[in-house]
């Protein structure tokens, strides 16, 4: 571990309390190697160490749940390898560390299609979370990607919408929501999505079905999107 490594990770366990972790453990975030340090605490010292590849990856090397919170923080996308994301991906031990990497560093990468197909058929719990919480975070950070590209996710969320797994089914409920606000075409599309998912005879699908047609078909969210689509203009 370098010197600047040997650091921060100094100071993530300065900034730890025994309170915050058990705060965290409420939440089902894996504290076994966590210092219990808050994610308002970890966003000054990201901005400090922003877009530094060699500390992210030293950071992740520790083993330690805040340092790789703050690696995911840190890293430079353009630097981002898919082998690093798989390696990454295949060292998730908790729900908020894979939401995290997806909505902080790997939508922004030029890797996400090619992993977001290959970590849906991964059967590990959280790679596969990782595939979809990676869509979610796509729709949020793509503001550029075309709609064909979120209707193309389409029939994988359905397709693996019937996975039971506590943190599989919210991240496809995640991914097929937010989707559908990204346009009104789009929202269209994913409720229709939606809407057969509800009826399906499989319970869980069934739940993400309703779940993401309540929310679709929502006047409120409904008058939000078409004021994001007028407000992007032609």
């Amino acid at each position: 571990m370098s010197e600047g490594s040997e650091s921060v990770l100094a100071e993530l366990q300065a900034l730890g309390s025994e309170t915050n972790r058990s705060g965290m453990a409420r939440f089902g975030i894996n504290t076994e190697r966590a210092f219990g340090v808050s994610m308002s605490a970890l966003r000054p010292l990201a901005r400090r160490h922003r877009r530094d590849h060699a500390l992210a990856a030293a950071l992740w090397a520790t083993g330690w749940h805040e340092a790789r919170l703050l690696a995911v923080l840190v890293d430079d996308p353009s630097s981002v390898t898919p082998e690093q994301m798989d390696r990454w991906t295949a060292d998730f031990d908790s729900w908020d560390l894979c939401d995290q990497a997806c909505m902080k560093l790997y939508a922004r990468t030029s890797h996400v299609d090619t992993k977001v197909r290959a970590w849906a058929r991964d059967e590990r719990e959280f790679v596969r979370q990782a595939a979809f919480a990676l869509i979610a975070g796509y729709a949020v950070h793509g503001k550029t990607v075309p709609d064909t590209v979120f209707a193309a996710y389409l029939p994988l969320i359905e397709e693996y919408a019937t996975d039971p797994r506590n943190y599989v089914r919210k991240a496809v409920n995640w991914a097929l929501r937010q989707v559908g606000k990204r346009s009104p075409a789009l929202r269209e599309q994913a409720l229709g999505t939606a809407l057969r998912l509800a009826t399906s005879d499989d319970r869980t699908a069934r739940w993400i079905g309703r779940d993401a047609a309540k929310e679709l078909s929502d006047p409120v969210h409904v008058a939000r999107v078409s004021r994001k689509a007028g407000s992007a203009g032609p």
